[in-house]
C-alpha cells in the first residue's frame, strides 16, 4: 500500500466513523414516523367507517377495483394498525422500521389509489403523506438510529 492510498483509507475510516448526525434528517424521519402513526390512524378509522356504516362511501360505477364498503373497510383496518405499529417503531429508532415503513407506505398509497373512487379527496391527501413518509425513510431514517443509541 502506498502513503497516498493509505493516507485516503485513513480519511476514509475517520469519515465513516465521525458521520454527524443531522437535526433535520432526524426531524424528518421523526416526523415521518408521527405521520405514519397518525396515517395508521386515519386508515384505521375510514375502515371502521365502512365497516359500521356500509352506505357512507359511494363508489362510481364501472371502476376496476369495485369492492364492497366492508371488503374497502378491512383493508383500510388492517393497514392502518400495520402503519400505526411501524410508525411507533421508527420512532423508537428500530432498524427493521425502515423497511417496513417504506413497504407499507408503498401498499398504503396503492390502497388509497385505489380507493380514489370512494373518497378522491382524502385518498390524494393520504397518498401525498405516504409518499413524503417514503422519501424520508429512505433518505435519513438512518440518522434516527444513530441518535437514539
Amino acid at each position: 500500500m502506498t502513503v497516498a492510498q493509505g493516507a485516503a483509507a485513513s480519511h476514509y475510516d475517520k469519515a465513516s466513523e465521525e458521520h454527524e448526525v443531522s437535526g433535520w434528517a432526524v426531524g424528518f424521519t421523526l416526523f415521518a414516523g408521527i405521520m405514519m402513526v397518525m396515517a395508521g390512524g386515519f386508515h384505521a378509522f375510514s375502515g371502521l367507517v365502512a365497516l359500521f356504516q356500509n352506505e357512507f362511501y359511494v363508489a362510481t360505477r364501472n371502476y376496476l377495483f369495485q369492492f364492497d364498503a366492508t371488503t374497502w373497510g378491512w383493508i383500510h383496518l388492517l393497514v392502518g394498525i400495520l402503519v400505526m405499529v411501524a410508525g411507533f417503531a421508527i420512532m423508537a429508532g428500530q432498524t427493521w422500521a425502515r423497511v417496513v415503513g417504506i413497504i407499507l407506505a408503498v401498499l398504503s398509497a396503492i390502497a388509497n389509489f385505489t380507493f380514489i373512487p370512494y373518497y378522491p379527496f382524502w385518498a390524494l391527501t393520504i397518498i401525498a403523506v405516504d409518499i413524503f413518509v417514503i422519501w424520508a425513510l429512505a433518505v435519513h431514517g438512518r440518522d434516527v438510529k444513530d441518535v437514539m443509541t
